[in-house]
């Protein structure tokens, strides 16, 4: 209700502002409970494929490892550059700068084809990672 000079009286702090009874919603309908409907399978489901070796999921497993330790080095080499080139510090030089990343993203998408695929497919794709690696620390880091 307005007070005078035309402003809105406030509530106190923490008390809330009921409503008037006559504009009270009205009760609702009690609800009978219902239990869910079990659903049973047909027998149409499509079939799973095998569950993959456990030669292939070491396999896998080995060469990630390898494309991801490939990515974090790539990832310190990058940041090495930045703080180098941030102290006026001589760093690593452009042949390291992009055959890192070059080589880090070949493992990363080999690996990729490696986890989707099965086979010789997979199995060459795992024998990439090991190669872009091998090289990458061989080129980079021996030479």
């Amino acid at each position: 209700m307005p007070a005078e000079g035309g402003q809105l009286e406030r509530p106190e702090v923490g008390r809330v502002a009921a409503a008037p009874l006559d504009r009270a919603e009205p009760e609702t309908a009690p609800q009978d409970r219902v239990e869910p409907e079990r659903i049973e399978p047909d027998g149409t489901a499509p079939a799973v494929s095998a569950p993959a070796r456990q030669g292939g999921r070491w396999w896998r497993g080995f060469t990630g490892s390898l494309a991801a330790g490939l990515a974090v080095l790539a990832v310190g080499v990058l940041a090495v550059a930045g703080i180098c080139r941030f102290t006026g510090a001589p760093g690593p030089g452009p042949t390291l700068l992009i055959g890192h990343p070059v080589a880090a993203v070949l493992a990363l998408v080999a690996q990729r084809v490696a986890d989707r695929r099965n086979g010789p497919a997979a199995v060459g794709a795992g024998v990439a990672v090991v190669l872009f690696t091998v090289s990458a620390l061989t080129l980079f880091w021996l030479a």
